[in-house]
C-alpha cells in the first residue's frame, strides 16, 4: 500500500502532548507522521498519495467498548425488532404478523420489548398464544433478562408448572415469563445455528456498524461457536472493522460451564477476557439491589447469579491463565460480591491483567474507591441514560437515582471510563448520540463529562479496556491509522448527535459500510 496523506482537516488526535493537528500520514497501515501541513509533507515520500478532506474533523476511530455485535446483526436479519414500540397491541399485530409467514412450528424470535413504553404492561403468555397458537414464540425484553414465551414454546422446552427454576433463574409459568438462566431451558429446545448462520449475524452487525464510524468494538457475551465464527471471518480477511472478543465461561441461561478457550490475538480480532454475568438488569428490576425495588408486580431485590464460592474459583482460574475478566455487575449487591473476588484475586495473585467492570450501574463512593485502588476499567453506558432513564425512575428508590450511572464520579476516583452503548438493549447504538447522553443527559446534574471526556470514553478509553492502548485510541506516530471523520468538531458541537460521519479508516482504508445512519 502506498502512502497516504491526509489534509485539509482538523485532527483530534487526544495525544496530550499534540492534541491538534492539521495533516496525517498513513504508511503500511500505521500513522507515520501527524502534525502542521509543512512537517508531514517533509516526510511523505515522493508521489504519495494527497487526500483532501474538505475542512472535516477528524478523531481516532470511535469505539463501543460494549455492543453485542451478533445480536445487532441478527436484528437487522432475522429476528423481529420491537424497541421502541409503544403499543402493546402493536406488538402482537407484529408477531402476528410473523408468524403468519411461517410454516406451522417454526420458532418465532423477537427482541426489545419494554413494559415502561408499553404502559406499563408486556406480552404474555396468553396474549401470544392468541396471536401464535401454531409457533413456539421467544420476545425477549429489551434489557435480555427477562424473556417472553408462549404455550407452544414452554411445551417444546418441556416446561411445566412444576419445573424448578435453575439457580439464578425464575420461571412465571401462568405469565410465560422466564427471569435470568431460565432462559436455557428454552434455548435448549431450539434449533442449533450453524456457522454459515453465526456469520451472517456477525457480517451483518459489523457492516452496520462500520457505517455508523465506528473502527473498533467489543463484543461482550461470545460461546464456542461465535467464537469459531470471528476465527473464521477473521481468517478469511473479512472483519471489515477491529472486535475484542469477552469469552463467557457459562452460557446466558445455563449451568455449564466452558473450559477457557485458546487466547488469540490477531490485527482485526482479539480473545483475550472472558465474561461472567453477576446479576441482571436495571432496567427490567433484576438487577441485584440492597434495597427492594418501587413498582413491580411481586417484591424484589433483583437476582445475583453466582455463589460467591462459585465466582471466585471461576475468577481465579482465569486470573491465574492470564485473562483479563469483564464481569457484569449492575446493582450495589452484585458490585459488592465482584469487587470482593477482584479484592481476593489481587492479595492471593497479584499482578495480571486489570479486569473490567461492565455496567457498573449503581456504584457508592466506597465501591468506586475499592475499583480505583484496583485499577478497574469501568464500562458504563450514558445512553441507558438517553433511552432508559423512565425505567430507572419508575423502578429505582429516588435516594440511588445520584448514583446511577455517575460518570462524573467514576472519572473523578481515577477510573478508566470506557463507553459503550450495550445495543441492542438500545435502539441507539450511534456513538456521537452516546457521546451527547454523557455530556448532557446525567440522571441528577453534576454527573456529566466534558465532551472532551466523553469522546476520550469513546477512543481511548475502549482502547485501554481491552489492552490494545499502544495501537489504538489516538491519533500518534506508530498506530494503527484507524479514524473517524466528521462534519463538525464533536467538543464544540451544541448537539453532537447530531454530527454525519462523512468516513472512516481502518489501518489506513477507508472503510465501504455506507448503508444509513439510522437507529438499529
Amino acid at each position: 500500500m502506498s502512502e497516504l496523506l491526509l489534509h485539509n482537516a482538523a485532527f483530534l488526535t487526544l495525544n496530550e502532548r499534540q492534541p491538534h493537528a492539521e495533516a496525517l500520514l498513513i504508511r503500511a497501515g500505521r500513522v507515520a507522521a501527524v502534525g502542521s501541513l509543512a512537517d508531514v509533507q517533509a516526510q511523505a515520500a515522493p508521489g504519495s498519495e494527497r487526500r483532501d478532506l474538505g475542512g472535516s474533523v477528524v478523531t481516532p476511530g470511535l469505539n463501543d467498548a460494549h455492543i453485542h455485535v451478533w445480536k445487532v446483526g441478527q436484528l437487522r436479519t432475522t429476528s423481529l425488532d420491537l424497541r421502541g414500540l409503544t403499543d402493546l397491541p402493536e406488538l402482537y399485530r407484529r408477531v402476528a404478523e410473523r408468524a403468519a409467514a411461517l410454516s406451522p412450528g417454526d420458532w418465532l424470535v423477537g427482541r426489545g420489548w419494554n413494559e415502561a413504553l408499553l404502559g406499563g404492561e408486556g406480552p404474555t403468555r396468553r396474549g401470544l398464544d392468541e396471536v401464535s397458537p401454531q409457533n413456539p414464540v421467544l420476545l425477549t425484553r429489551t434489557c435480555a433478562h427477562i424473556h417472553a414465551v408462549n404455550s407452544p414454546a414452554l411445551e417444546a422446552a418441556r416446561i411445566t408448572s412444576g419445573t424448578p427454576a435453575p439457580g439464578g433463574g425464575e420461571i412465571q409459568f401462568a405469565a410465560g415469563l422466564l427471569y435470568e438462566t431460565a432462559f436455557g431451558l428454552v434455548t435448549r429446545a431450539m434449533p442449533t445455528p450453524d456457522a454459515a448462520q453465526y456469520e451472517r449475524w456477525i457480517s451483518a452487525g459489523l457492516t452496520y456498524l462500520a457505517s455508523l464510524g465506528l473502527t473498533s468494538v467489543t463484543d461482550p457475551a461470545v460461546d464456542p461457536p461465535l467464537y469459531a465464527a470471528y476465527r473464521a471471518l477473521d481468517a478469511r480477511g473479512e472483519l471489515p472493522i477491529r472486535v475484542n472478543l469477552l469469552y463467557m465461561r457459562r452460557p446466558d441461561g445455563g449451568a455449564d460451564t466452558y473450559p477457557l478457550p485458546e487466547m488469540y490475538v490477531s490485527d482485526r480480532l482479539r480473545c483475550d477476557s472472558v465474561k461472567f454475568f453477576t446479576d441482571g438488569g436495571l432496567s427490567g428490576a433484576t438487577a441485584a439491589l440492597a434495597v427492594p425495588y418501587r413498582n413491580t408486580p411481586e417484591p424484589t431485590r433483583g437476582m445475583l447469579r453466582f455463589e460467591d464460592a462459585d465466582l471466585y474459583a471461576l475468577a481465579e482460574e482465569a486470573h491465574v491463565a492470564n485473562w483479563r475478566i469483564g464481569a457484569h455487575a449492575i446493582g450495589d449487591r452484585a458490585l459488592d460480591q465482584l469487587l470482593k473476588v477482584y479484592e481476593r484475586l489481587e492479595r492471593t495473585h497479584p499482578g495480571g491483567k486489570r479486569h473490567r467492570i461492565e455496567h457498573f450501574g449503581l456504584p457508592d463512593a466506597e465501591h468506586l474507591r475499592r475499583a480505583a485502588d484496583l485499577g478497574i476499567h469501568a464500562v458504563p453506558q450514558a445512553i441507558f441514560l438517553h433511552e432508559l432513564r423512565g425505567n430507572f425512575a419508575r423502578y429505582l428508590p429516588p435516594d440511588y437515582w445520584a448514583r446511577t450511572y455517575p460518570l462524573r464520579s467514576m472519572l473523578d476516583a481515577g477510573l478508566n471510563v470506557a463507553l459503550s452503548s450495550d445495543g441492542p438493549v438500545v435502539r441507539e447504538v450511534r456513538p456521537l448520540v452516546g457521546l451527547q447522553a454523557a455530556v448532557q443527559e446525567p440522571m441528577v446534574p453534576g454527573q456529566q463529562l466534558t465532551a472532551l471526556e466523553a469522546l476520550r470514553a469513546y477512543t481511548l478509553g475502549g482502547a485501554r479496556a481491552q489492552g490494545d492502548h499502544d495501537n489504538l485510541g489516538t491519533l500518534e506516530s506508530g498506530k494503527w491509522a484507524d479514524l473517524s471523520v466528521l462534519s463538525a468538531d464533536p467538543l464544540t458541537h451544541a448537539r453532537p448527535g447530531e454530527i454525519e460521519v462523512r468516513a472512516s479508516y481502518v489501518a489506513g482504508v477507508e472503510t465501504e459500510s455506507k448503508i444509513g445512519v439510522s437507529a438499529s
